[in-house]
């Protein structure tokens, strides 16, 4: 398998993910008090958004490397 096909493979799956997901979700914990021995965390949830077009344009260039690849392979032989 070539290069260009693995990566235009890897493109159209990140891509459908993107529109699957449509965000990103981290979460980070924060002290909220701290007197001594005894500590308080709280956590947080984020989220970034991916819009969708951004997973259109994954899947839209995944889809040109495989297609490439192969009439580049097919006018070769």
């Amino acid at each position: 398998m070539k290069l260009t096909a693995f990566i235009g493979i890897v493109l159209i799956f990140v891509g459908i993910l993107a529109l699957v997901e449509q965000g990103i979700t981290y979460t980070t914990q924060k002290k909220a008090v701290d007197l001594g021995p005894v500590q308080i965390t709280t956590e947080q949830t984020h989220n970034i958004p991916l819009p969708p077009i951004l997973g259109a344009l994954a899947m839209v260039g995944g889809i040109v490397l495989i297609v490439a690849n192969r009439n580049r392979n097919y006018r070769s032989t």
